[in-house]
């Protein structure tokens, strides 16, 4: 990234193209960090914090083939201190992680409802898709 301000300057007024280019350039090479620094004092309050979410998807993107890419990123985010940054960074990883957290928790998947497709006691019969619905109470 030579000049990270005109990264700024292209991609203003999306938020989502901003977060994932600059995830991509974070994450094919870390070393662009000095410069997303420059970017970050650079930018706006809201566009700091689609540059955390950046941060989090790269670090993401690196931890099972660049471990060591990963680590550096999330020290930088720690190092930084912007709060929006910060703030942009967590929230990205609130999306996929609790879903994951959350599917954990619940344990074995619950039973099929009414609407499956097969029926029957070993679920060989195929169910009748013009049966109405049943609504929750």
């Amino acid at each position: 990234m030579k000049s990270p301000s005109s990264l700024l300057e292209r991609l203003r007024n999306d938020k989502e193209k901003l977060r994932y280019w600059l995830a991509r350039y974070v994450a094919t090479n870390p070393s662009v960090l000095p410069s997303v620094q420059t970017l970050i004092s650079a930018a706006a309050s809201t566009d700091r914090s689609s540059i955390g979410a950046a941060l989090r998807i790269a670090e993401a993107r690196c931890t099972s083939t660049k471990p060591d890419a990963s680590r550096k990123i999330r020290d930088f985010v720690q190092r930084i201190g912007d709060l929006n940054v910060q703030a942009g960074y967590s929230g990205a990883g609130d999306d996929s992680s609790s879903v994951q957290v959350q599917s954990q928790i619940k344990g074995p998947a619950q039973p099929a409802r009414s609407g499956a497709l097969l029926e029957g006691e070993w679920k060989t019969k195929l169910a009748n898709p013009f049966k109405p619905v049943p609504l929750p109470n």
